[in-house]
């Protein structure tokens, strides 16, 4: 046993250190990507410090590793884990210590400025707020990325990619309505000529974790280029009972404006579905065993997995990544960004909503009703002759921990500052009552107001519209994307 752990510690210990250098890629992924193509920028201090302290904890965790303990499986795992989660009785850092290193970080980095006084930089207020801001945002990361690893401590594996090919038939847990795909047709597109014959399409599984969910389908379209680059690239997220199949008409246009275009099937949806009851079976499930969280968080923990695969492609520019999402989609988009900042312009349509908010104004009903048989089960299991507001708090915390506390969208969505957010709703929307957005737009706004990136954030709610996707809305996240990512 003692031999078996000192051949471990090395490759442990390598890792480690691997881990302390992409901690600042996920942070800071712009200056990750200039030093990976021959410059050399200057870290902040606070990302030196926090890069080293990791490693050393990892080292020290390979030579102390109790049994059962868990261990990230990527440099982009070690990253996201923070250094004082608490491990099977043990630290690997304490809170105090950490809180040391923060202290003396803050002490010097206030020292530095006081005497350099550099022209044109930011009021010591703002300065202070950004500080702040920056803070409760690792903080809350930290919480969610919790929550995701508490229910997948013993599925985690190396990630890997599987070659797949295209679906002939994709599966629709319901059927689309005949207007539906109006709006994506509409996506504005380049002429290119011979564009079906220059569209490149790949079809793989990325491995995330054990079991079948674990495999998750990716569809990615571009366009060969006789020069190879690296081009900004879009994610698309499919709504509920759809899949990335779907999606291809607004995958095509982008393509043929530039873009590399990905797609993929969320969990219990597509090519992760047997049949057309998996998504409202799985929620069930989830329901009366509490071991996944099949509605947003699983799918999250997939987008993450999935930037560091794209952060890695050699077509991809790892500082423009974009997301995007329809209904479950843009609160699987708004998630994404909100824990992962190598995702630098979103765009969620129609699924940003104040959990929290439908719940203590008693507009809760259409959200639940497009999930109904969950809460119905739900209610039968409680005893109660209604589904009530009881009902949904113990369903949402069930199944999504702290979706209509801390981490619902008055909290998470201003953490996406600085990067540019747009929003886009129906002004009646029963699903995402906008009534209901109205602290989470106010606390967006001054986060980016105080992040000095006032111009990177719009909410549009579209007069007369429900809770659906228009052609309006297609455009002004078209004009978005063309305005941050290219």
């Amino acid at each position: 046993m003692a031999t078996r752990r000192a051949h471990g510690r090395a490759p442990l210990a390598r890792r480690a250190v691997s881990a302390a250098r992409s901690l600042s890629a996920i942070s800071h992924p712009r200056r990750a990507a200039r030093a990976r193509w021959g410059s050399s920028p200057m870290l902040p201090r606070r990302a030196v410090i926090m890069a080293h302290t990791l490693a050393a904890a990892l080292a020290l965790a390979a030579m102390w590793r109790p049994r059962g303990a868990l261990l990230a499986c990527s440099a982009a795992d070690l990253a996201h884990v923070p250094v004082s989660r608490r491990v099977r009785g043990g630290y690997l850092m304490t809170e105090q210590r950490l809180q040391r290193l923060r202290s003396k970080d803050n002490l010097s980095t206030s020292r530095r400025d006081a005497t350099i006084g550099a022209p044109g930089a930011a009021l010591p207020g703002r300065e202070m707020a950004a500080s702040a801001s920056a803070d409760a945002g690792a903080g809350l990361r930290s919480e969610f990325l919790q929550v995701l690893l508490s229910r997948r401590r013993d599925l985690q594996v190396p990630l890997s990619v599987e070659k797949g090919s295209p679906v002939r038939n994709p599966i629709y847990q319901k059927p689309p309505g005949p207007m539906e795909a109006v709006p994506m047709e509409s996506c504005p597109r380049k002429e290119v000529e011979n564009f079906k014959e220059k569209l490149v399409e790949e079809n793989f599984y990325l491995v995330t974790e054990l079991g079948e969910q674990g495999r998750v389908p990716v569809l990615l379209l571009k366009l060969n280029d006789p020069v190879p680059k690296r081009k900004p690239i879009i994610v698309f997220l499919h709504s509920s009972y759809k899949c990335k199949e779907w999606l291809r008409p607004l995958l095509e246009a982008y393509a043929s404006r530039g873009y590399i275009c990905v797609a993929i099937d969320s969990r219990y949806h597509g090519e992760r579905a047997s049949n057309e009851t998996t998504y409202i079976d799985a929620l069930k499930s989830a329901w009366r065993n509490g071991d996944t969280m099949p509605f947003i968080f699983d799918t999250v923990w997939d987008l993450i997995k999935l930037g560091d695969h794209l952060s890695e492609r050699e077509d991809v520019d790892p500082c423009r990544i974009g997301i995007t999402g329809e209904s479950l989609g843009g609160m699987h988009a708004w998630f994404a960004a909100f824990v992962d900042t190598r995702y630098s312009v979103t765009v969620p349509i129609i699924g940003v909503q104040g959990f929290r908010w439908a719940i203590d104004n008693n507009m809760w009903q259409a959200r639940v009703n497009s999930i109904k048989p969950l809460f119905e089960e739900a209610r039968i299991d409680l005893g109660k002759s209604e589904i009530d507001t009881e009902v949904v708090e113990k369903v949402w915390e069930k199944i999504a921990p702290g979706l209509d506390s801390q981490f619902d969208a008055p909290y998470s969505l201003p953490l996406i500052a600085p990067r540019p957010l747009l929003l886009l709703n129906g002004a009646e929307d029963p699903r995402c009552p906008i009534a209901g957005l109205e602290e989470t737009s106010s606390r967006a706004a001054k986060a980016y107001e105080e992040s000095g990136s006032a111009e990177k954030f719009m909410f549009i709610a579209e007069p007369r519209i429900g809770h659906q996707m228009t052609v309006n809305m297609v455009k002004k996240a078209s004009d978005w994307f063309d305005r941050f990512l290219k």
